[in-house]
């Protein structure tokens, strides 16, 4: 089976090419689940309830969130109420919303999803690899295939993770700095990896904000709007295919789509 993985979902340029191009990419390369980081996705900070049910709309199975998943109040309901939304499972214990999900792939393969912030250049959040353990302990041993978007900043914990997990899971993705990385790997023990899968949305600014918004503030120090930005719209994902019987991952790969 082949699983996607869509990098930071930034803004109504980057709902906009998800809404337009991911139900024919789920059929060009026979797709059979779709996660979306949508942490990003309203107006560049946080989800609300209208867009996450336009994506999952337009094809996406089940959404990852990151360290503004609290940014729009209003996306708590949905992440207390529906099954296919997880926020970081190392916030703390009495944050609302699910730390891990199973959902069902279009081939009837149940697949586990969660996701976790890293530390490192980031607010303080529980241990990463020991709230990793901790959810890997609650899913279902019969549930073989686990991918983990891994909401990080540095390029040294994404891959520590990778290696920590190694065997353990079917990929270890990260999100968050919204550049993709050409580390796409398949670790010995089968875990597929990736520091970045990069982003979704507009690519003519500054990591999805407007440029010039970005520069006014680093040269002036006055507090700027980081709007985001309009142009050059792509789609950043990563391609994973899957041994269903064993759960490891047997290729990696890229994926660019432009609108």
């Amino acid at each position: 089976m082949r699983v996607l993985m869509i990098g930071d979902v930034v803004g109504p340029p980057g709902v906009g090419i998800i809404v337009r191009r991911l139900a024919s990419v789920r059929t060009w390369e026979q797709v059979d689940l779709v996660i979306a980081n949508a942490e990003n996705a309203a107006d560049g900070s946080g989800l609300t309830p209208k867009l996450y049910r336009e994506l999952c709309q337009a094809g996406v199975d089940c959404i990852t969130l990151g360290d503004h998943v609290f940014r729009r109040r209003e996306i708590e309901r949905v992440l207390e109420t529906e099954s296919n939304i997880v926020r970081p499972a190392n916030l703390p214990a009495q944050a609302p919303g699910r730390t891990w999900t199973v959902v069902q792939a279009s081939n009837g393969q149940p697949v586990a999803v969660f996701c976790l912030l890293g530390r490192l250049f980031m607010k303080p959040v529980d241990c990463p690899w020991t709230a990793a353990d901790r959810v890997l302990e609650q899913i279902p041993s019969e549930v073989r295939i686990r991918f983990l978007d891994f909401h990080a900043e540095a390029t040294s914990d994404m891959q520590l993770m990778g290696r920590y997990l190694d065997g353990r899971c079917t990929a270890v993705l990260g999100t968050h700095t919204h550049v993709p990385t050409a580390d796409e790997m398949i670790l010995p023990g089968g875990t597929a990896f990736q520091c970045d899968v990069g982003m979704t949305g507009p690519h003519d600014g500054v990591l999805g904000r407007r440029y010039d918004r970005v520069l006014q503030a680093t040269l002036t120090f006055v507090p700027a709007s980081f709007d985001v930005a309009t142009g050059d719209v792509r789609m950043h994902g990563t391609l994973v295919d899957v041994d269903e019987q064993t759960g490891r991952a047997t290729a990696i790969r890229r994926l660019v789509v432009c609108d």
